[in-house]
This record gives structure tokens, sequence and C-alpha cells, in this order.
């Protein structure tokens, strides 16, 4: 019997020795898990059952269990390196198989699919071609590294305060090309559905008290009729508080974008449109107080077309694509998974786990919902092996391996004593 304790006894410290080197190996993988061996005792049954003096049998392998615990956070310099800070697992697919990683090894393919350096297909939320992400619809995600179309300008919000300390213009008429018939002007650039900029600049001329003429050009031609240096002409009224009281808003949807060619210039049109929505210039925030003229916000919601210039993604998997024309675009979002068991979970190799039944149905979700830790973006998740624990066990399970050999000598002696006797 002392054969097989000891056999059994090698057998379970051969086992821990394969462990910890596996975890020593993997101790530079990213995302990867420490295992532990786990034993337990093993006594003979008898028909009858088991006696109080009972006598062991030896050990066996019980389970070898993963650690889940968090490893460090390493900041990368590539924008699609991801780390989880936290629960959850990526999901990947490969061609329809789904397995689980911690490891955020990701890139784009040629078709600009989030790969993992497996070729495996990050998943999550993608976008419909108006680019409204679909929530609960899970597909592989990809970057649409396509230029962004242009889009004109529909609303221009605009906030300003005029000098009411300001006085009549002694230069009549007004005259863009006359500084001394106009108190201040400000610049605003729109754009229209082919992405070409265009220069609206208004003139702000003090006709008497609370009142003032705004006079508006884009490109040097009015905006309704596309007479050159023939403004439009909006009147401006405030209460005594210096709140706008009219002229609100001046409706510009009548611009047909042109330009001016030629000596003298001619009015001619670049074969564009203003936006079919058309465009209103709003202005519901400008007041008149004591104080110098200053355009306090601006704001427009055209823009010309755009490059991609770089991917974003926040601690929640929300994928932006940014482009040369300043503008962002949602392209996706990564979710996670989760599980009730992890324990549960089969590693199948390349730093990834598959689920069983024990482990129990995914849990899907965006990073920070729920119990699901952040998306770290440019970053990877260090493996969670410490070395030094490492080491330490190793010499263990050697010593408890030279403890069981010295068991199977001692009964080989004992047993060579018995065939010896005369």
């Amino acid at each position: 019997m002392s054969f097989n304790i000891g056999l059994s006894g090698l057998r379970a410290a051969t086992k821990d020795l394969n462990v910890t080197g596996n975890n020593i190996a993997n101790a530079g993988t990213a995302g990867f898990k420490q295992s532990r061996a786990e034993f337990s005792d093993v006594y003979a049954a008898s028909v009858l059952g088991t006696g109080k003096n009972q006598q062991g049998s030896g050990v066996l392998l019980s389970s070898v269990s993963q650690l889940f615990n968090q490893g460090n956070i390493n900041y990368t310099q590539n924008a699609l390196d991801l780390a989880i800070n936290g629960n959850g697992f990526f999901q990947v697919s490969n061609n329809g198989a789904l397995s689980y990683s911690r490891a955020g090894y990701f890139g784009t393919d040629k078709e600009g699919f989030i790969v993992d350096n497996f070729g495996y297909n990050l998943q999550g939320y993608s976008v419909d071609q108006n680019g409204d992400l679909q929530n609960g619809t899970i597909s592989n995600l990809q970057i649409q590294t396509s230029s962004q179309e242009p889009k004109p300008t529909s609303k221009i919000d605009q906030s300003f305060n005029l000098n009411s300390t300001n006085t009549v213009p002694l230069s009549t008429p007004f005259d863009p090309s006359d500084p001394q018939s106009y108190n201040s002007s400000t610049s605003t650039n729109v754009y229209d559905t082919q992405g070409n900029s265009h220069v609206l600049t208004q003139y702000f001329v003090k006709t008497g008290p609370n009142t003032w003429d705004m006079n508006v050009l884009i490109d040097g031609v009015n905006p309704t009729t596309s007479a050159p240096n023939d403004p439009l002409v909006s009147q401006l009224e405030f209460d005594s508080a210096g709140k706008l009281l009219t002229g609100e808003s001046v409706d510009l949807s009548a611009w047909i974008p042109t330009a001016l060619e030629g000596t003298p210039p001619v009015v001619t049109a670049n074969g564009a449109d203003s936006s079919p929505d058309g465009m209103f210039l709003e202005m519901g925030n400008a007041t008149q107080f004591a104080n110098t003229f200053a355009v306090n916000a601006v704001a427009q919601d055209g823009y010309t077309t755009g490059e991609l210039a770089g991917i974003e993604i926040d601690d929640s998997g929300k994928i932006f694509a940014r482009y040369t024309n300043g503008q962002s675009k949602v392209q996706g979002q990564v979710i996670l998974a989760d599980f009730a068991n992890v324990q549960g979970l089969i590693p199948v190799g390349k730093t990834q786990w598959v689920q069983s039944l024990a482990s129990g149905e995914p849990v899907r979700n965006p990073g920070t919902v729920g119990t699901l830790g952040a998306i770290q973006a440019g970053a990877l998740e260090d493996s969670n092996v410490e070395l030094s624990d490492q080491l330490v066990n190793l010499i263990v399970a050697q010593r408890n391996y030279q403890a069981n050999a010295k068991t199977i000598e001692t009964e080989s002696a004992i047993t060579q004593t018995i065939i010896n006797l005369r």
C-alpha cells in the first residue's frame, strides 16, 4: 500500500510542478490568469463503510482552478489595444464559434473588421446606415474607413453683446468696405451640400437707442438675392434691460452658394445647394450692455468632407471615429460578457475560454454596466502571475516530490528486508 501512496504523491507533485511551471511560462502573457492545483486525500472504502481508524490511501488532484483576480494595466501606443479593469471578458467569434478572452490584442483586417491576433472577430453593438447604435444586436465590429460625407449648414446659434455706449455711425450709407459706416462685425464659416466653406459676415450698425441694423453677407453677396455688396438687413431691438426683443432669428434658406470671380467681380453659382432643411441664424441670447462688442458663443451644424484621422474608445466601449474635419462618429460599441461561475469556463488555449454547463450562460452588456468593468483603450492587462509566489511554490513542489520518492525508497528497503529473511 505504501508504494501506491508514495506513487500518488509523486503524481500529485508532478502535476503541481506542471501547473506552477505553466504559470511561470505565462508570466508575460497578456490577459493570462494563473492556475492553482487543488488536491484532496483518498481513503479506501469497504463494504461496510469507513471505520474510525481508517488509514489514508494517498492523494489525488481534485481540480485545477484559475484565479481571475485583476492583472496590472499596462498602457501601450496602440489605440485598439484594450484592457478590462474589473469583471468581464471580450467576446470573439471564429466563424461563429464564440470564445471569451481578457487578452486585448486587437487591430483591423483588410475589410476594417476588428480582430484579435488570431484573426477572431471582436463582437459588440454595430451601427445602422444612419449611424445609430443598434443596442441588443450583437455582431462583428467594423471600422468604416471611407471619407465622411459633408453636411450643409442648417442652423447657426450665436450669442454676442453689442456695446450700448456706441453711437450712430456718421458715415452713411452702410458700406462693408468702409469701417466708419458700421460699429462692429463678425464672421462665421458655413457649408454647402458639397462641403465648400463660405464666409457669413454680420455688420452691426447702431440706428438709435436700443435699435440696430444687422447687415448680412455670405461671400460678399446678399444671401437672398445673390446681389454683390447688397446686404440682407435685419432689425434688432433691445429692451431697457439690454435683452433682445425682435430679430431673434433670420431665415437664410433662400441662399444659393455662389462665388465672386473676375474683375469687376461677377457672381457665379458653384453648383452646390444650401441645406434642404433651410438655414437659420438664431440669436436669442444676444444682449446690449455697456461693454465692448464680443461674440460669446457660436456654433453651426455643418462641416466639410473628412478623412479618418483616428479611433477613440471610451470606458463603456463606444468606438468613435475622428475625422480631419473635426467631427467624430460612433462606429459601434464593444460588449463584455460575464458568467455566474467563471470557474466553470473551459480554457481552450490562446488565452481564451469557452462556456460550459457549469459556467452558465453569458450575460452581455457594455462596459461599466452593472458589475462589469471599465474598458481601457490603448492598454493591455498583464498576466496576474506573481513570480515570487510561483518560485516558492516550485520549491515546495520539488520538496514534496523528493519526500514522496523517499517514501517509496523506504518501502522498497522494508520489502527487501522481508525478502532477505531466511
